[in-house]
């Protein structure tokens, strides 16, 4: 499976994106509507077509707070901040330099960081 193609960022999201009809509340609530390239409903609309390289170098995928307000007012249950987060994933994981090893680790430690943190980030990006 290609990470770049719909059915991954679906599995990754856990958003199934072909059920937006494009009604535009979710970019109509977005805090960050203004300094965005895509809005919300048109990275839904464009991961739903497939069309995800130009996403994967959009500032638009930074400019997302992940404040979940496109969560709340979409009527159909997208979830296009999830969707956003999936399609930044795939961002950080193409660029192939965010990878965790287990020689980093003690480096990270200190007494304020949770070992939660680093088993997530290790999970994450070991992948």
């Amino acid at each position: 499976m290609n990470k770049f193609d719909l059915e991954w960022i679906n599995l990754t999201s856990g958003v199934n994106v072909r059920k937006c009809m494009r009604c535009g509340k979710c970019s109509a609530t977005c805090p960050s509507y203004d300094e965005m390239e895509y809005h919300p409903h048109q990275f839904v609309y464009m991961v739903e077509k497939g069309n995800i390289e130009p996403l994967l170098g959009s500032d638009s995928l930074y400019k997302c707070l992940t404040c979940f307000a496109c969560v709340e007012r979409c009527p159909r249950g997208v979830e296009p901040a999830k969707v956003v987060e999936a399609v930044r994933l795939a961002a950080v994981r193409k660029q192939g330099g965010n990878h965790l090893t287990p020689d980093q680790i003690p480096a990270m430690l200190d007494d304020d960081l949770p070992q939660q943190a680093i088993v997530t980030a290790f999970r994450k990006y070991t992948k």
